[in-house]
Formats: structure tokens, sequence, C-alpha cells
């Protein structure tokens, strides 16, 4: 590989990965099983297929519609208690949101026609957030 991938700077250490997932399940999950007398998700896996077929759709359709998408927020969220809904009923689920900036045209004579961005990224409320990963079947995953 001659160009291999910049290290990201959002990396952790897997000793401090751990960490965060013991202290979720003591502190979250033994909270939300005790009220829902169940086990709780504490892990969501999509495949990178999944993945990149969000990220395409995004990109390409937010720019469709005037947006520079510039990332993805990821929200914690519970399935209702509906049947409907199985076994996840009540569990744990993870949702992704695209965000970005609306682009918009500036008329001013100087710019004329230039493409102006507006000054905070913001979720996109046009396109459709992901869901239904695969979450952490009770037994709960440990990191």
């Amino acid at each position: 590989m001659k160009n291999p991938p910049a290290k990201p700077s959002q990396l952790i250490t897997k000793e401090f990965a751990r960490q965060l997932n013991v202290n979720y399940n003591n502190k979250r999950a033994s909270l939300t099983a005790k009220k829902a007398e169940k086990e709780d998700a504490n892990a969501i896996w999509y495949s990178l297929e999944e993945l990149e077929n969000y990220i395409h759709y995004i990109k390409t359709n937010g720019t469709k519609q005037g947006y520079n998408v510039d990332g993805i927020r990821f929200y914690f969220g519970v399935y209702p208690d509906d049947e409907k809904h199985g076994e996840k009923a009540g569990l744990t689920t993870l949702f992704l949101v695209p965000t970005g900036k609306k682009i918009e045209k500036n008329t001013e004579k100087i710019q004329s026609f230039a493409l102006k961005q507006e000054a905070t990224s913001a979720d996109i409320q046009d396109l459709d957030p992901m869901n239904y990963g695969n979450i952490g079947r009770p037994p709960s995953l440990l990191y």
C-alpha cells in the first residue's frame, strides 16, 4: 500500500474502551434492566457495507438537496414498548443522523452566484436517519 490512511486522532486505547464499556454496564444498563426486568443491549453493530452505503446515500442525496454533509451524529434511543418491535421493545438502540450545512447562493455583487455556507453544522432533517443495527443480545457483550 503506497499511501496508507492517516491514523485517526480520535483513537483511544483498548483499556480505555474497556473502561467505558464497564462503566456503561455498571451505571446505565443496570438501571434500565431493573425497570424493564430484562437485560438491555449494550452494543450495536453495523456492517462496513451498511455504513459505506449510508455514507454514500447521505453524501449523494445531501448534495442533491443543497447540503455540504460533513459528519454523522450518533443518538441513543429506546424502542417503544410495543409488540410490533418484538424482542427489541423497550431496549436501547443507536441511530445515525447526517450533519452538515445548507449551501446558499450569495447574490451580492462582489461574490455573484458564489456558494456561501452557514456558520454552523447541524442535523440534516431532509435526509433519513439510519437505525436497525444488530444489538448486543443479552447476555451483554463485553469489550
